[in-house]
């Protein structure tokens, strides 16, 4: 037994591996960033113990890091992770948008009206799209749109 006792001693840093993992698994089920931060904790107290300080400085230092992660980088980071997707702009936020062909649109060119402004267009699917069709906005190169007859209204 004293030679398990004695390991153990010698080896703490493992015990203090071993409790980060476990944190790390009851993270993955509540995903609110709390255990990540003990987990930061308890590899602190690892690398405490793999530098040779007693089991006290360990435990001293595995809380001091926790509670720091905890005040620090965890607000900043659920901050970060719950803001909104940030919205599209510019000409990406025209893609999946409604136009009307003013021009006839083929694969090789003709005209859209998207967002108030005439634009160039291609065929998406290389079809013919006759005057007055509705299509749906696939991508932009250029200043060209590529576009698919829309299924609806």
């Amino acid at each position: 037994m004293g030679d398990a006792a004695s390991w153990l001693g010698d080896h703490t840093w493992l015990l203090w591996l071993g409790l980060a993992l476990v944190f790390g698994i009851v993270e993955t089920t509540t995903l609110d960033l709390v255990f990540l931060m003990l987990a930061g904790g308890a590899v602190s107290g690892a690398l405490a113990a793999a530098l040779g300080a007693p089991f006290l400085l360990q435990a001293l230092v595995a809380i001091a890091a926790s509670a720091a992660l905890l005040g620090v980088v965890r607000p900043v980071a659920t901050r970060h992770l719950r803001q909104p997707v940030a919205a599209r702009t510019g000409v990406a936020a025209l893609v999946g948008r409604r136009a009307t062909v003013v021009e006839r649109v083929d694969a090789h060119g003709g005209r859209v009206k998207l967002a108030g402004e005439v634009w160039s267009a291609r065929s998406y699917d290389h079809s013919v799209i006759e005057v007055g069709a509705s299509v749906d906005v696939v991508e932009i190169q250029g200043a060209t749109v590529l576009v698919y007859e829309a299924d609806g209204p």
